[in-house]
């Protein structure tokens, strides 16, 4: 039976591990591959954040070992709350200070650096 179940861990951590690659693999295609600063932030995190979140709790998961699973998580819980929040912010800094979108964006919705309001 325990073995079974050993069995069942590793199966499941491997499939962990195979997607958490390919999320990963995906984001460094797309930081190469994609045109301007903007798409390549998008790419690195947003994949980026799930493939090594993904990586993270297969290690967990592999230890298999409560607290360490619990740290797993909570490291998972970080990076997926962190990442994305700091690319937007990054994003919006180098729209102000004027970095240009590709050509093949359609819309730029932000306006562009904002004088100061003067009373």
């Amino acid at each position: 039976m325990e073995a079974q179940v050993n069995a069942a861990v590793e199966l499941g951590v491997a499939l962990i591990v195979v997607v958490g690659a390919a999320f990963s693999l995906l984001a460094a295609l797309g930081i190469v591959r994609f045109p301007d600063l903007y798409t390549r932030m998008h790419a690195a995190s947003k994949a980026g954040t799930i493939g090594s979140g993904l990586l993270l709790l297969a290690a967990g998961l592999h230890s298999l070992d409560g607290a360490i699973l619990v740290r797993a998580l909570a490291g998972f819980v970080f990076f997926v709350l962190t990442a994305p929040i700091s690319a937007h912010l990054l994003a919006k800094g180098a729209h102000q200070a004027g970095y240009k979108l590709t050509k093949l964006s359609v819309i730029d919705q932000l306006p562009q650096k904002e004088e100061p309001r003067r009373l």
